[in-house]
């Protein structure tokens, strides 16, 4: 086999699917009808707004939680957890809300609002929380035009990792919420945090939402995660019964993060042209793979290379990453890359600031 990696020999076999969801797309499409049916009172003026603007699918959940919050604090439902978990809800509920429409600007470009500096363009900002440590939680996607799979979490002042926390709003924010009472022991504000606990809980069961870490279907997911990457959430590439689809670097992680500090710490120009060169290398083998349909090989390089956070890598990224994303037919998502590319930020988060 040319290039310089191997495919991966036992990975979950992905017959028939595009983009690794597909099967999955009559039932998503199912689950949603039945959840606008049986759920969320938001008008369908405002959800396709949602969808237009962000070009993404947005779960049942999404919109139920909404209308948890209003009825917590119907005059500010985004500032409904503030006060007892310190979280906000932003993104895509800034649109339910209509804060948009006060800016005058059509140029905004929604793919960056509340984008942190390590999120990929598979995870989708719609909680805010700690300032300090910028921790945020939001919809992780395989891909742009599938549901997603599960809510993850990320602090991006200390890492790229991104932590799972169930597959809806309402077991992230509980499993958040828990883990703070256990932080906080018995402080003056049990009360409220109780009160809250009780309410979520009671909404989820009415609501028929599994509230656990990790469920059925994120574990069958992990099936078909052909990598973790540097952020540990993992990739989904569909391979087939002969395993085309992905092959491995020929780099382990701690090798390749060994790599990228040579490069992101070079003295000079010089030494940082050098230091380049496994790099140039992996990058001929990913010609090799995508020849040969692996495309899961360039985009693993392009995620691990996006998630060390250095500029140094940003033309890099910029080759990479938007082509796996056009082979895997996720085109959104090399918009999204590409936009965050000419505008990576670790401020500015709130493009609607000021509004």
């Amino acid at each position: 086999m040319a290039g310089g990696g191997k495919r991966k020999q036992k990975s979950a076999p992905q017959v028939g699917q595009v983009n690794g969801q597909v099967k999955r797309a009559h039932v998503e499409e199912a689950e949603s009808k039945a959840g606008s049916e049986a759920g969320s009172g938001v008008p369908l003026r405002l959800r396709e707004e949602v969808e237009r603007l962000y070009k993404l699918r947005m779960p049942e959940d999404f919109y139920q939680f909404w209308d948890f919050c209003t009825r917590l604090s119907p005059d500010h439902p985004q500032d409904a957890l503030q006060d007892v978990l310190g979280l906000r809800l932003v993104g895509p509920f800034d649109i339910l809300s209509e804060k948009h429409k006060r800016l005058q600007s059509s140029q905004l470009n929604f793919h960056l609002h509340w984008r942190h500096f390590y999120d990929p363009p598979e995870l989708q900002t719609v909680l805010q929380g700690s300032a300090d440590t910028q921790h945020h939680m939001g919809y992780y996607r395989d891909c742009p035009d599938a549901l997603p799979v599960f809510v993850g979490e990320n602090e991006a002042r200390k890492d790229c990792t991104i932590n799972q926390l169930g597959d809806n709003l309402f077991s992230a924010v509980l499993l958040f919420l828990a883990r703070k009472k256990r932080e906080r022991g018995g402080r003056r504000d049990a009360e409220a945090v109780e009160r809250l606990e009780a309410e979520l809980k009671k909404e989820a069961e009415r609501l028929g939402l599994p509230l656990e870490r990790k469920t059925k279907a994120m574990k069958q997911r992990d099936r078909k995660v052909v990598t973790k990457t540097f952020h540990g959430a993992g990739i989904v590439v569909p391979v087939d019964k002969n395993d085309v689809g992905y092959r491995e670097l020929p780099e382990s992680d701690a090798d390749l993060k060994k790599i990228c500090r040579a490069i992101a710490e070079a003295e000079d120009d010089d030494s940082r042209m050098k230091a380049f060169a496994p790099i140039q290398e992996m990058m001929t083998f990913v010609q090799f793979a995508n020849d040969e349909c692996d495309y899961g090989m360039g985009y693993e390089l392009g995620v691990d290379l996006f998630c060390y956070g250095s500029h140094y890598f940003h033309k890099v990224i910029g080759q990479l990453l938007p082509m796996a994303y056009s082979l895997l037919k996720r085109g959104v998502f090399g918009e999204i890359l590409q936009a965050h590319l000419t505008s990576r930020s670790r401020d500015n988060l709130d493009q609607l600031a000021g509004v």
